[in-house]
């Protein structure tokens, strides 16, 4: 008996033993958990109950060159709703009101919205989804409906606020005026404008409290954020509206037409480098065509008969011959080695001159010359290549430029016919905008100046940075040559005899050059043999106010594939309807008494800085964008509904400043 008491209290003081160090350790693991890994615990808790969302900030608006609008950011409110933070008897007495307020907005009966809010509190959803995709005007009369003006505590509101990019303008120039996106592991994808100026178009981010409710959901915490988003800058693009609608329906009708894959069209000023239109369009597997890829930037191919023009210029200014030269094309082949160069017209030209066989399109006296005359020194024919800045990409602040070709001798690819195949547009590769930069530079008497597709970058109506005009060559080459060619150019649309003379027009100039190039021309099977059309130019002929280059690719050769089939009419459609509605300004002087007849909307504005308004002004006939720098000086929330130029204003002129919050502006 003893000896099982004494057993017993020895189990007694093993347990208690055990206890006492199980409780010790449990004493020394709160310790280490509150003061060693206190923070680390305190983090984990915080991040599974409260976490820090970023805010996107608005991005800033892209224009036009007029101030209408090519891609803004509107905000679009979710609006949710807590059951489980509103009392029964709040919930009681403003569910009916609440449920005829939705429904006078929203559109459903009050009914569906009586059942759905029931739902939510019988379910105790505290997430309940009552309506999304709501602009700004809805979603500050959501906030004044019945319960939900008590707020996220009381009233159970909770909003959920993005940012969605809109192009007023849809489909067209949608490639050009591009996006910019960023994936969930922070890598960003730039396309166009909206890519190339991101960083000052996407403004800073904001960050937001939120608190995780049921079924992972999180909540904002609070009407405010930690920190507010700051709005992205605006960028006032090049692009005038009206020809870039032009030159888009232009490009599609030919294309339909045509049957073609795809093509472009660029239209640009040629003092300046700013591009005014920018269409590239190819066809998907049904027909249709849209703005897939920015073929006219990115798309380097063999220009073919275009690049007569470049060695055209070589030729002259090195005085191997001048445009009344008279060159034999034979019987219209020239043999180089073991390769043949044929003009299209069988049987050949016969002895013409250097300036008929460029308005015709010779291959064969153009090979011949270059051939001829550099087959002993390949490479001076290239250095004046190079020293007109032919082989260098422009440097576009747009992402994808395509690379042009232009090859030495010695490298891969040259051979004894390279100088023959150069020489009328082969074994060379350019982009369309990298074509027409160099006829934009004959165009401009010899100045090569940087395409330039923006003006500006602002904040409402501050200009940060102004993109100024950028010259890249101040003369590709002598006077002399230039006005040669350019009589040459004239010619190929005027003269009977020119490969452009079908697009001759006694109503209004133009000169250019059309150009046909094989694709796929080492292929043995005749269906893989494809066309490039193009045209390249500019109008008026004599006093050049802009160039233009159309390239259409892989026409139905059934229908038609030179260049001034297809492409030509594209380039005289632009070249008509730009002609047609450029208006014939006047200067006026504000200070004269016949500063009456202007506008009444601009007079307003042009006086904006130095006058104090205490009534809200008259915009309508204004730009949007000077409509909106204008009004919200004045301290007013400003909405734009459309394109363009103000054709209705919400709220009257004359009417009191300190009654206006906002105006709402119908543009056209």
């Amino acid at each position: 008996m003893a000896i099982t008491e004494k057993n017993i209290l020895v189990r007694l003081y093993v347990v208690a033993g055990c206890l006492f160090l199980f409780a010790i350790a449990v004493l020394v693991k709160l310790v280490s958990i509150q003061m060693v890994d206190g923070d680390k615990y305190r983090k984990l808790g915080m991040d599974r109950t409260e976490k820090v969302f970023t805010i996107a900030p608005k991005r800033g608006n892209l224009y036009s060159d007029d101030g209408s609008l090519l891609a803004t950011s509107v905000s679009r409110y979710t609006i949710r709703w807590d059951a489980e933070t509103v009392k029964n008897k709040a919930f009681e007495e403003n569910i009916k009101p609440l449920s005829d307020s939705l429904a006078k907005l929203l559109g459903k009966s009050s009914s569906y919205y009586q059942q759905l809010l029931r739902k939510a509190k019988v379910n105790k959803n505290r997430y309940a989804l009552v309506a999304r995709n709501l602009d700004y005007s809805d979603y500050v009369a959501i906030k004044q409906f019945p319960l939900f003006n008590k707020g996220p505590y009381k009233g159970g509101l909770i909003i959920e606020q993005k940012i969605v990019r809109e192009h007023p303008l849809g489909k067209i120039a949608e490639r050009s005026v591009g996006y910019e996106r960023v994936d969930e592991k922070g890598y960003y994808t730039r396309v166009g404008l909206e890519g190339a100026f991101g960083e000052y178009l996407r403004g800073e981010e904001g960050k937001r409290l939120k608190q995780k409710i049921a079924k992972g959901q999180w909540k904002p915490i609070g009407w405010d954020n930690i920190r507010e988003p700051k709005d992205g800058y605006d960028v006032v693009s090049t692009i005038d509206i009206n020809i870039q609608d032009i030159a888009h329906h232009a490009l599609l009708r030919q294309l339909e037409k045509y049957e073609a894959e795809h093509g472009s069209v660029i239209v640009m000023e040629t003092k300046t480098g700013e591009v005014k239109a920018i269409s590239n369009l190819g066809r998907t597997s049904d027909g249709k065509y849209y703005e897939r890829l920015n073929y006219a930037i990115g798309e380097s191919h063999e220009p073919g008969s275009t690049f007569k023009l470049m060695s055209m210029v070589v030729a002259l200014e090195d005085k191997v011959i001048d445009t009344s030269s008279v060159i034999d094309t034979e019987n219209g082949l020239f043999r180089v080695y073991n390769r043949t160069v044929r003009d299209s017209k069988w049987g050949g030209y016969g002895k013409i001159s250097m300036g008929r066989a460029f308005e015709i399109s010779s291959n064969t006296a153009f090979a011949k010359v270059i051939h001829n005359n550099y087959k002993d020194n390949p490479e001076k024919f290239v250095n004046r290549l190079m020293n007109m800045n032919v082989h260098r990409e422009l440097g576009l602040p747009i992402k994808g430029e395509g690379t042009p070709v232009i090859r030495y001798p010695g490298d891969k690819g040259w051979s004894g016919v390279s100088l023959a195949w150069m020489s009328y547009g082969y074994e060379v590769s350019l982009t369309p905008l990298q074509t027409l930069a160099f006829y934009n530079a004959i165009a401009n008497d010899g100045e090569l100046v940087k395409p330039r597709l923006i003006k500006e970058v602002r904040e409402w109506d501050k200009t940060i940075i102004k993109f100024d005009k950028e010259v890249l060559n101040p003369s590709i080459c002598s006077k002399e040559t230039v006005d040669k060619v350019r009589k040459l150019l004239k010619n190929v649309v005027e003269k009977k005899h020119g490969t452009g003379h079908k697009l001759y027009s006694p109503n209004f100039s133009m000169a250019g050059k059309t150009g046909t190039t094989q694709k796929n021309y080492s292929s043995k099977d005749p269906d893989k043999l494809g066309y490039i059309s193009t045209f390249a130019g500019y109008f008026p002929a004599d006093e050049p106010k802009y160039s233009c280059i159309v390239v259409i690719h892989e026409p139905n050769k059934s229908v038609g594939y030179y260049g001034a089939d297809v492409s030509g009419p594209v380039f005289k459609s632009v070249a008509q309807k730009i002609y047609a509605s450029s208006p014939v300004v006047d200067e006026v002087d504000l200070n004269e008494a016949g500063d009456k007849n202007l506008n009444e909307s601009y007079q307003s504005f042009y006086a904006a800085s130095s006058k104090k308004y205490s009534q809200i002004p008259n915009v309508e006939g204004m730009s949007g964008m000077d409509a909106i720098s204008l009004l919200e000086n004045l301290g007013i929330t400003v909405e734009v509904k459309g394109n363009g130029k103000v054709k209705r204003q919400s709220v009257s002129k004359g009417t009191d400043l300190k009654k206006v919050d906002k105006i709402i502006l119908e543009l056209s």
